[in-house]
C-alpha cells in the first residue's frame, strides 16, 4: 500500500489539496458538511467527499486517506490478498489502516522524514517541523516519524486535559481538574513501552517547564509512565501552540522486542 502511495505522489505536480487530486482521472472532489463524517470515496460517481467543517489539516489527510481507497480499488492483486485474508468487521478494519498508511506516504515522503530526521535528530523539533512541513497534525507526523525512528525512542504530543482514572484507580488517587497529559504517543519499532493517552505529566517534569515557560528543552529525565514508573531518559520537549511535542531517548538497554502500556 506504501509503495502504491508513493507511486502516486511521485507523479504529483504538489502535495497541495487541488494538486493531490491530478492523479485520480476523472474523480472530483467536493466539500460539504458531513456531521461526523471526515470524508468518503465514491466510485460508482467518481467523487470524493470532504467534511468542510473540519480543520483543514485534518482534511488534507482525510483527503490523501480518500485517494488511498482509490488506489486500493484500482488493485486488483491487493484487493484480492484482502478479501482472502480477511472478511466482514476485520477486513473493513485492516482497509482503513492501509488508506491511512497510504495517506501518510503521499503527504509524508520517506525523503522528507529522512531530511529532518537527519537535521534534527529523534526529537520534539524534528516532531514539530515533520508536522508543519508536511501540513498534517501533530499526531499523524508522530507515528510517521516513530515508525522510522531507528534510536530507542518514545515520542509524545502533551497538552493541557481532564485526567482520566485509569482501571483499578479510585477517584481520589487522582488529581482533580484539569492537569498536563499525554493526548498520543508512539514508539520506535525497537522500544517496548509506550505512553498511555491521558497519562499526567508531573508539574517539576521538564515537558511541563518547557510549556510553561514557552521554550524549548532538552536535558536527562525521565518517562513518567502512568503506573508510576520512572524510566531514565533523555527529554526533548518543543512548546507549540499550547502544546508540547516530546521525545524520550531511552537507554539502549530498553530495546528490546514486543511492547507494553505502561
Amino acid at each position: 500500500m506504501r509503495e502504491l502511495a508513493a507511486a502516486y505522489a511521485a507523479t504529483l505536480p504538489g502535495l497541495d489539496t487541488h494538486s493531490l487530486m491530478a492523479g485520480l482521472q476523472g474523480v472530483t472532489l467536493t466539500f460539504m458538511a458531513m456531521g461526523d463524517r471526515d470524508g468518503a470515496y465514491d466510485p460508482e460517481h467518481q467523487v470524493i467527499l470532504i467534511n468542510s467543517r473540519v480543520r483543514p489539516e485534518r482534511q488534507r489527510f482525510t483527503l490523501a486517506h480518500e485517494i488511498g481507497h482509490a488506489l486500493l480499488l484500482g488493485d486488483d492483486d491487493l484487493l484480492s490478498d484482502l478479501h482472502d485474508n480477511f472478511e466482514g468487521d476485520r477486513l473493513e478494519e485492516v482497509i482503513e489502516t492501509l488508506c491511512n498508511a497510504a495517506a501518510a506516504a503521499i503527504l509524508m515522503p520517506e525523503p522528507l522524514i529522512a531530511e529532518v530526521l537527519t537535521r534534527f535528530g529523534p526529537s520534539g523539533r524534528a516532531l514539530a517541523e515533520l508536522s508543519r512541513r508536511a501540513d498534517v497534525s501533530a499526531t499523524s507526523a508522530l507515528y510517521a516519524l516513530a515508525e522510522r525512528t531507528q534510536a530507542p525512542v518514545i515520542y509524545a504530543v502533551c497538552a493541557v486535559g481532564r485526567v482520566d482514572v485509569g482501571p483499578g484507580e479510585a477517584e481520589d488517587e487522582r488529581p482533580a481538574g484539569k492537569a498536563l497529559t499525554v493526548r498520543a504517543s508512539s514508539a520506535a519499532p525497537s522500544v517496548k513501552y509506550s505512553l498511555r493517552p491521558g497519562t499526567p505529566i508531573p508539574d517539576d517534569h521538564p515537558v511541563a517547564v518547557a510549556l510553561d515557560t514557552n521554550f524549548p528543552l532538552a536535558q536527562d529525565s525521565y518517562v513518567p509512565f502512568r503506573s508510576g514508573r520512572k524510566m531514565p531518559a533523555y527529554v526533548d520537549a518543543f512548546p507549540e501552540r499550547h502544546r508540547a511535542l516530546v521525545s524520550f531517548a531511552l537507554p539502549v538497554r530498553a530495546s528490546e522486542p514486543g511492547r507494553e502500556e505502561v
